[in-house]
């Protein structure tokens, strides 16, 4: 079921950029995955089997621009592990895997954080009582 575009017209503002920010670091992470693992990787041969890793990524980008609740709930999970092959690859790697790896961790940290706070807003939660 798609969001109304009169639904989409009436969020606030901040709602739409934590959504812009969600829908941003999602691609984002999905671009470094892909080129990191086919062109920047050191080993090659296992660059096509460890680029079918952001298959679950790109199935998450329909239901985000469709603002469906229940994508960016699994995707406030699923970003953990990509943050944890991150943070392993930062310790093990050097050079530019390294800064790579950086960049993976920090887009992990922005789209859990925004996937968070529109779950947040979604609900209601900052409404006073």
């Amino acid at each position: 079921m798609d969001v109304p575009t009169a639904t989409v017209a009436a969020t606030p503002r901040p709602l739409q950029a934590i959504r812009a920010l969600a829908v941003g670091s999602l691609v984002a992470l999905v671009a470094l995955d892909v080129t990191w693992d086919l062109a920047l990787a050191q080993i090659k041969p296992s660059g096509l089997w460890t680029a079918l890793k952001v298959l679950p990524l790109c199935a998450a980008v329909p239901g985000m621009l469709r603002h469906r609740m229940y994508t960016y709930r699994w995707m406030a999970l699923l970003v953990w592990l990509y943050f944890t092959e991150g943070v392993v690859r930062a310790w093990v790697e050097r050079g530019l895997n390294q800064w790579l790896a950086g960049a993976e961790i920090l887009l992990c940290l922005l789209l859990f954080a925004a996937c968070g706070i529109h779950v947040r807003e979604r609900l209601g939660w900052r409404k006073s009582p």
